[in-house]
């Protein structure tokens, strides 16, 4: 049994309703409200078009703490040479409808339903959610998106179509936001590719205190564009 939301703008405590998969409950809405209750409360929205809204709390939690960013002799490389342009914030929708698009290996469909991304759009034109997109020859070739609350930023989806193009939005994006006092990137579940750059699985438990500690700090909202120029 999980528990099922109605249009009150609530979420029940993590740690009595989630179960070991970390499903908290089920229903509600994608509005900005909600949505913004859900992340400042360590939640996120995660189903697929035929299923309701669902909504999680996973233990462990996969998270990256900026200054912990790996970055392997091949990708400093690619980085000094310029092979890709990284803008911030320039073309939001496309960046979030190549994550849905896109095939996976081993994922049948998409989680990115249609009223999750615009549910993301608007958090988007709010300033709230915010995309690095990366270039080559003027196309848009990877890209990444998520939210900014605080000091924190909880990435949702990336994709790429040219090899080392997401990571390079990545690693830009995580120097930036060392430069610009995020504390904590929550990847929310476990991938290698984020392994791989030096993200770890913490205790929800633990996740929870920082979350507490840094996403009520102010928060850096409004378009990033300007970043990579300051």
């Amino acid at each position: 049994m999980y528990y099922l939301l109605d249009e009150t703008l609530y979420f029940p405590p993590i740690e009595k309703f989630a179960d070991e998969y970390g499903i908290l409950a089920i229903g509600g809405d994608l509005s900005v409200d909600r949505l913004l209750l859900a992340y400042r409360s360590g939640i996120f929205p995660w189903y697929s078009e035929d299923e309701p809204i669902t909504w999680w709390s996973p233990d462990p939690r996969f998270v990256l703490f900026p200054q912990d960013l790996k970055i392997s002799k091949s990708m400093k490389q690619i980085l000094k040479k310029n092979v890709f342009q990284v803008t911030f914030d320039t073309a939001f929708r496309q960046v979030i409808t190549e994550c849905q698009q896109i095939k996976r290996v081993g994922q049948k469909g998409t989680w990115i339903t249609h009223e999750m991304l615009e549910a993301y759009v608007q958090l988007h034109e709010l300033g709230y959610a915010h995309s690095v997109e990366v270039w080559q020859s003027e196309e848009l070739v990877g890209g990444l998106y998520g939210v900014s609350l605080g000091q924190m930023y909880f990435g949702e989806s990336m994709f790429s179509r040219v090899s080392n193009s997401s990571k390079t939005g990545f690693i830009v994006l995580v120097q930036k936001m060392i430069e610009k006092g995020i504390k904590l990137i929550d990847s929310q579940v476990y991938t290698n590719h984020l392994a791989s750059l030096g993200a770890i699985e913490i205790p929800r438990k633990e996740y929870l205190r920082l979350l507490a500690q840094w996403v009520n700090q102010p928060t850096l909202r409004g378009k990033w564009t300007e970043w990579l120029a300051e």
